[in-house]
């Protein structure tokens, strides 16, 4: 098991940044690729970034590109995701996750543990 508890959430204003930790506990984290997805109500989870194991590779979704940066430090079991030029549209909880997959996989079914989110509000 992995337990995986997001932070950093909260609201901001559209043109502004935030920084999205992911911290884990449990099995040793370096072996699971590291998702960030996002949700809104009503709507499916929707892929924001991934990164490999070494943190050596990431992807993004197209419209996160330029804006978002994922990073991990295996060291401290943490992943982030820096977000900058925010807009209302990126408003949703955002949710960190784990997989064992083999790569760098944009769909959710490949992640096998997820943290319980944390709300992202950008206002306009």
């Amino acid at each position: 098991q992995v337990q995986l508890v997001e932070s950093g959430g909260g609201l901001v204003q559209a043109g502004g940044s935030l920084r999205l930790s992911c911290a884990a506990s449990g099995r040793t984290f370096s072996p699971y690729v590291m998702g960030w997805f996002r949700q809104v109500p009503g709507k499916e989870r929707e892929f924001v970034a991934a990164i490999s194991r070494s943190g050596g590779s990431t992807v993004y979704a197209d419209s996160m590109k330029g804006r978002f940066t994922i990073s991990r430090d295996n060291a401290k079991n943490a992943v982030y995701l820096q977000m900058n030029s925010l807009k209302p549209e990126d408003t949703a909880v955002y949710y960190c996750a784990a997989g064992l997959t083999p790569y760098k996989s944009r769909n959710s079914a490949e992640y096998d543990y997820w943290g319980q989110g944390t709300q992202v509000t950008v206002s306009s």
